[in-house]
């Protein structure tokens, strides 16, 4: 089975969430517009640490520096949306890394504790890029709604 089709559509959920973030200067980036109160720079870092990090480089590649550095992507520290733009493509570039390298019919590197992540372990690696897919696709709709009422671009209307 060729996993091309899944990695594909996971670069695109990827370049649509790079793409709706575009051109936005730090104030928008930075500012809350529902009421759970998370910002477009948050997201991208949940996007960048608690997907890319955590899922690809960490469960997926068994990464020592990833399984070190997780954290709480919603709650990383203050930063302005240009970096948190850079540190999403980080992530991205690295996870690349890790997908080029591994067998996705193999199971998982790493797990994390009960602790972090209390759910059985998932049996593939293909499993975990779904698990990516679906958490990038969705907040990208996210990502879409709150642009849209920054300044009324709507990345993809169906008629």
């Amino acid at each position: 089975m060729s996993d091309a089709p899944l990695l594909a559509q996971l670069a695109g959920a990827r370049t649509h969430v790079l793409r709706t973030v575009e051109g936005l200067n730090d104030h928008q980036m930075r500012r809350a517009l529902v009421p759970s109160g998370w910002t477009m720079t948050q997201l991208l870092n949940h996007l960048a640490f608690d997907d890319e990090m955590f899922w690809i480089s960490a469960v997926l590649g068994g990464d020592d520096r990833a399984i070190a550095a997780l954290h709480n992507g919603w709650a990383s520290e203050p930063m302005t949306g240009a970096e948190a733009v850079t540190i999403y493509k980080r992530e991205i570039a690295r996870s690349e890394e890790i997908l080029a390298a591994v067998d996705l019919d193999a199971p998982p590197r790493w797990w994390p504790p009960a602790t972090v992540f209390d759910a059985p372990p998932m049996s593939t690696g293909r499993e975990v890029v779904f698990r990516v897919l679906a958490e990038t696709s969705v907040h990208a709709g996210h990502l879409d709604i709150v642009r849209e009422l920054i300044d009324g671009h709507q990345h993809l209307v169906v008629s």
